[in-house]
């Protein structure tokens, strides 16, 4: 038995390069939109409908959710980079068999976090000093949010494996399913049934179970594709897994230092009382905009490099990254602009509270000008790992981002105690790790190995 992959679809190892990565970005983009809506919603609902207090509540649990949320898509990633390169050699065997290996993975990685993630929300809140009123709302939420982690883990292990082989408007279809669904549920058990923090809560496991649902069966009814997910063949395979885990874990750990210094960020938010930890909370849904652009366009660049790499058309790699910088850059000064003069505005869709949205519009001008030192930190590691190494990029973000901030947070935010010092740490190890990247970029022989040879196509197990 031999599987084709069809690969009009999703091959973009061929044709223009900012027409390709434009065409993967958009549904990356919308699809990253509606993930985001999710918790943007509930703030919202809570915000206009429950409170201050609840609003707070809910956004104190933020860099918890984003610790977890960043180790799999973190282990996501080396899954989208193991097939994407084998996807651009015609490896199908290894295609189908790198599938099989990491959606099983998903489910214990789901698994344990459903069980840890329950059990230490309590002890997590407290040791980040979540506002005694706060308190109580927010260890119902995360802990009902932990619930829903094996379809959280299920849905963008899935979804990885569709943008690895050129896939990214079905990811998107699902997303706009699921936050429609969570946008009903929200007003309907908030507003309807006045469950308040229960009901967001409710409402976004609800809908993180409809979209892994949905992406798990469009992998199995992909017939005669080396991606489709058979259960029966759930099996890890060593290979694959290996591949997965030396770019994955990596990339994880990654996200993981990052969470860790937004968590002490979070505490000293939290320093500030429960306005500052409510207007921090809006900002950073306000935020989500930049966010979501930068994240979209490394994915999108991510496999790009992956198939391209593993097709040995390295110079098209490199021309793929000095576009995906180029366009990020302009997208990054329209965001900023829009940001900087509509802070208040968009900032009262959040809450009413004239205090909270003070507050609010001073952290957006502080932090929205140095938006553009940021963006290679993001694109530069995309393209990395698409090549393979991840390892060097976590090395220079955990030094660069994570360490030097954790030293301005610990050494001159208590002696200089305002919010503007804590906005500081993030322009300042920014453009210190930008410098980093760059060269290690420009000198780290990261493309020094040779791709995967082709297979002409395999033959299945």
């Amino acid at each position: 038995m031999r599987i084709r992959i069809p690969r009009q679809r999703g091959d973009i190892t061929q044709g223009v390069i900012w027409k390709q990565l434009l065409l993967f970005f958009f549904p990356l983009w919308f699809g990253t939109f509606f993930q985001q809506l999710y918790n943007t919603v509930d703030t919202v609902v809570v915000g206009r409908f429950v409170g201050t207090t609840a609003l707070a509540a809910v956004g104190a649990t933020g860099v918890v959710t984003n610790l977890t949320v960043g180790i799999f898509t973190g282990l996501s990633s080396g899954a989208v980079v193991a097939i994407a390169q084998r996807y651009g050699a015609r490896q199908d065997r290894e295609v189908r068999r790198s599938v099989q290996t990491a959606m099983l993975l998903s489910l214990f990685v789901g698994a344990f976090f459903t069980v840890t993630g329950f059990l230490l929300t309590p002890w997590s809140l407290e040791a980040m000093g979540t506002p005694a009123d706060a308190l109580p709302g927010a260890v119902l939420y995360l802990r009902i949010y932990f619930l829903g982690m094996i379809p959280n883990v299920v849905y963008n292990m899935g979804t990885g494996v569709l943008r690895a082989v050129g896939d990214s408007r079905r990811p998107l279809y699902f997303l706009i399913a699921a936050s429609l669904c969570n946008i009903v549920l929200d007003l309907l058990l908030v507003v309807v049934f006045h469950l308040g923090i229960l009901g967001v809560a409710v409402a976004t496991v609800c809908s993180q179970l409809l979209s892994a649902v949905l992406v798990v069966l469009s992998l199995m009814s992909a017939e005669g594709e080396a991606f489709r997910l058979v259960p029966r063949e759930l099996r890890f395979h060593a290979q694959p897994l290996e591949a997965v885990m030396r770019i994955g874990v990596p990339t994880a750990l990654q996200s993981v230092m990052y969470s860790f210094s937004n968590i002490v960020i979070q505490a000293a938010i939290n320093s500030f009382g429960t306005d500052a930890v409510a207007a921090w909370t809006a900002y950073g849904k306000m935020d989500i905009l930049f966010w979501m652009t930068l994240t979209a366009m490394s994915q999108a660049l991510t496999t790009f490099a992956g198939q391209n790499y593993g097709a040995g058309k390295y110079d098209r790699l490199k021309r793929g990254v000095r576009v995906s910088v180029a366009m990020t850059a302009g997208f990054t000064v329209f965001i900023t602009v829009v940001m900087f003069l509509l802070a208040r505005p968009i900032l009262s869709i959040f809450t009413p509270d004239p205090q909270v949205l003070e507050i609010g519009v001073k952290m957006v001008r502080f932090l929205t000008p140095c938006y553009i030192t940021y963006i290679l930190v993001e694109l530069l590691p995309g393209a990395i790992r698409g090549a393979g190494k991840s390892m060097g990029p976590m090395l220079i973000s955990v030094f660069g981002v994570c360490g030097l901030r954790l030293v301005w947070l610990l050494a001159v935010v208590p002696a200089y105690h305002t919010i503007e010092m804590v906005e500081a740490s993030y322009p300042i190890t920014w453009i210190v790790t930008s410098v980093s990247i760059v060269i290690y970029y420009r000198f780290g022989h990261w493309l020094a190995e040779k791709p995967i040879p082709a297979d002409a196509g395999g033959s299945a197990p």
